[in-house]
């Protein structure tokens, strides 16, 4: 598809990053994105702010500061009680308010299907922003949730996820990455991504393919949800992780020690996953205690930015 030059273009389609990026002035430029996606959840205010948060990240991971919103919604009128809709909106709109958020309006179609999302912009000086392309070999990479959500969500579609499973998965995907983002930004931070529907060794895929590097990932570092584990062993794998390692499995080698259960979490398809951070090598544990002492108890160090072999990754 032929692009529209701009020069004030920053990021744009063709770099596959999280958002795009509009320059307005020297010192400032609007990041954008936006992201809908049909119930995870069963409780309509809780897929409500998880649709909201995943649909934040966006400007999160690119280092920026989200200031408005608007509603995407698809509902079906004649099938669906409104009061569902209320709750989605009401869900939705306490996520933004605790995001700082303001919603300024949005647009709504009747359709079989129901779905929930938001268009968002924020802010970011350009000289600040934080891309998927710019990891640096030496560098320590740090995840900041724990992986499985894809394949719980589909265990609780089944009805075998436990009222606690579900639970503590619904919070951890509603959570912000607010202050994962805002502690990044007072390090020497090369690059970062959210992981969500590619997977963690998708999105890992692409920051090696746009930064030119290898990437060495050590899968008893990884945070994953216990229950992952049991339900990957008993088939419980979304559409999406098999799209994923079928698309890039070719960019992905794995030692012969990681056992089936974890290539299928690490190829999992993630809703409102945590923040990549490629980060320079003597910063990475203080990057991680402030993570800590923010209230983000899962982060952990996951493995290096390597120079050789480049676009690929080992997971060891």
């Amino acid at each position: 598809m032929p692009l529209i030059p701009d020069r004030n273009v920053i990021r744009g389609m063709e770099s596959l990053d999280d958002a795009g990026v509009y320059k307005l002035r020297d010192d400032l430029a609007i990041i954008q994105t936006v992201d809908f996606f049909t119930p995870i959840v069963d409780d309509p205010y809780d897929f409500g702010q998880i649709a909201a948060a995943n649909a934040l990240s966006d400007v999160y991971a690119m280092g920026g500061k989200p200031l408005t919103a608007m509603n995407i919604v698809c509902f079906p009128a004649k099938h669906m009680d409104i009061s569902v809709l209320k709750d989605i909106l009401r869900g939705g709109i306490d996520k933004m308010r605790e995001a700082g958020v303001t919603l300024l309006g949005g647009h709504s179609i009747d359709d079989a299907e129901l779905k929930y999302g938001l268009s968002v912009t924020g802010t970011v000086h350009p000289k600040r922003l934080v891309t998927n392309s710019g990891a640096r070999a030496g560098d320590k990479l740090v995840l900041t949730k724990p992986l499985g959500t894809g394949i719980i969500n589909t265990a609780q579609k089944a009805g075998m996820a436990s009222k606690k499973t579900i639970a503590k998965v619904t919070k951890c995907m509603a959570s912000l990455n607010k202050a994962p983002s805002e502690v990044m930004q007072e390090f020497e931070v090369h690059a970062c991504t959210d992981i969500t529907g590619f997977g963690l060794l998708g999105h890992i895929s692409q920051v090696a393919q746009h930064s030119q590097v290898g990437i060495r990932a050590h899968v008893d570092s990884v945070p994953f949800f216990p229950e992952a584990k049991k339900f990957a062993k008993e088939g419980f794998c979304p559409g999406g992780l098999h799209r994923n390692r079928e698309f890039y499995s070719e960019m992905v080698e794995f030692s012969s020690q990681v056992p089936d259960y974890m290539k299928d979490i690490f190829f999992d398809a993630q809703t409102s996953g945590g923040l990549l951070i490629s980060v320079a090598p003597e910063a990475a544990e203080r990057l991680l205690d402030k993570l800590k002492k923010a209230g983000v108890q899962d982060a952990a160090i996951i493995g290096e930015v390597v120079a050789k072999p480049r676009r690929r990754t080992l997971v060891e």
